[in-house]
């Protein structure tokens, strides 16, 4: 197929570790432009990646004709402005998570991108790894019998940095936002559903912009199954996923930040563990692949903008129960 033609929209740091490389080891990438208001960054950025363009603001990339997506690193308040300014000009759309501060937005956000007929996704690499695939088949094959539940964890320390763009409320900082995404996500894929109801508690500091440092909770869904989950910024560093059945569980460790020689999973069923992987499988790259092939008609999207909007009325409701400390009831269709 033809390579998509991309342009980078800020200069970020999850950029410059993991999208760029993952653009420029991709076989269906040509990353051609960045843009990022200071012109001598971009110029750095591009001269150190071998980007063929570089511009001193966004609107400078966006009107540029040869650039056919845009993928969005900016903080979370700028994701929605951006993204409208992208479909405006008719550019596909691949934004960080999460896709927007509120459900709100990110309708807002999907209806225009679909209104300019242009693809926009949100950027949960880990979701296009091939284990995520390959866990949901373990579960249907009925290995670790009926579904019970799926716990897990994603947090880090990084208290000491008070400057941090994740502790400015306005700027949709916190802990549940930044990390706690991730579980939330998962979970709603792996049981295929919307949760009914959540119970979240958590702890915002006012050394921290008063943002969610540390959180922990429960999502119902239907048939007694449930999320608990904890996640946060000021403590030891965690990321795990556990799925319980009946007669088995499945365990992905660095489950949302996937190494190459570590993305397999663990498979315990009586006195049996059994080991699948390492897949040696780079997820950001699988995402660009799986959002091109979707832009030049291909492949219907893994996950369409819908699955956003509600992803974010699960977040708004986590966030919402944490400060009213009550159940938040969702309405589920």
């Amino acid at each position: 197929m033809e390579r998509l033609r991309w342009g980078m929209i800020g200069a970020a740091n999850i950029g410059d570790r993991d999208v760029i490389p993952a653009l420029l080891a991709s076989e269906t990438a040509d990353l051609t432009g960045i843009a990022s208001r200071d012109i001598g960054k971009a110029r750095r950025r591009a001269e150190q990646y071998g980007i063929p363009r570089a511009y001193g603001s966004y609107e400078e990339l966006l009107a540029d004709p040869d650039i056919e997506a845009v993928y969005i690193p900016l903080p979370n308040h700028l994701h929605k402005p951006w993204t409208l300014a992208a479909a405006r000009a008719g550019k596909h759309v691949l934004c960080e998570k999460p896709i927007a501060l509120n459900a709100e937005e990110a309708q807002e956000m999907a209806e225009a991108c679909r209104a300019a007929g242009v693809h926009l996704a949100e950027a949960f690499m880990y979701r296009h790894h091939p284990r995520i695939a390959r866990v949901k088949e373990i579960i249907a094959s009925g290995e670790i019998g009926e579904l019970r539940g799926i716990h897990s964890v994603f947090s880090f320390n990084g208290a000491a940095q008070k400057e941090n763009i994740r502790y400015v409320v306005e700027w949709g900082g916190g802990g549940l936002y930044d990390v706690g995404c991730y579980p939330l996500s998962a979970a709603r894929f792996i049981f295929g559903a919307e949760p009914e109801a959540v119970t979240v508690q958590a702890m915002f500091s006012p050394d921290h912009g008063g943002v969610d440092m540390m959180a922990s909770g429960l999502v119902e869904f239907r048939g007694g199954l449930s999320l608990t989950f904890d996640c946060g910024m000021w403590t030891y560093y965690r990321n795990s996923l556990e799925i319980v059945g009946t007669d088995g569980r499945i365990v992905l460790d660095h489950a949302f930040l996937p190494p190459a020689d570590g993305d397999g999973i663990t498979v315990y069923t009586g006195n049996t563990t059994r080991k699948e992987g390492p897949y040696g499988v780079n997820a950001y790259v699988r995402q660009a692949d799986q959002f091109a092939r979707t832009v030049r008609g291909l492949e219907p999207a893994a996950f369409p903008a819908e699955d956003a909007v509600a992803g974010m009325k699960l977040l708004e409701a986590c966030l919402a129960s944490a400060r009213r400390r009550e159940r938040i009831v969702l309405s589920v269709k």
